[in-house]
């Protein structure tokens, strides 16, 4: 069967072709941007109710706030990817912390 065939081709379903959706906004595409947004904002928000729960070694909280900072930077720019993964940067440095008992929980 050649490409021409087949049903995945693009020349024969050109709404599958990167040329038509180059540059439109899909509903998917929102929807996808939405979910990681709220999915930061969850974590960011769980991040932040830790370190106020934790003390210990002051580089690792040091790195934690910063990736907790860069996160809402990222966020504020509009830059979903980054501010997630800062957040999972702040939430990794503290459970790496605790672990290896650098960091402890307050009382």
């Amino acid at each position: 069967m050649s490409p021409k065939e087949t049903k995945m081709n693009p020349e024969k379903h050109p709404e599958n072709s990167s040329e038509m959706n180059a540059g439109k906004a899909s509903p998917e595409r929102d929807s996808l941007e939405e979910d990681l947004r709220m999915e930061t904002l969850k974590w960011l928000e769980k991040a932040e109710v830790l370190i106020c729960q934790i003390s210990g070694d002051e580089h690792f909280l040091d790195n934690v706030s910063a990736y907790i900072r860069d996160s809402h930077y990222f966020l504020e720019k509009g830059d979903l990817i980054r501010a997630f993964e800062a957040v999972i940067w702040a939430w990794a440095w503290m459970e790496i912390g605790l672990e290896k008992k650098l960091l402890q929980q307050k009382g």
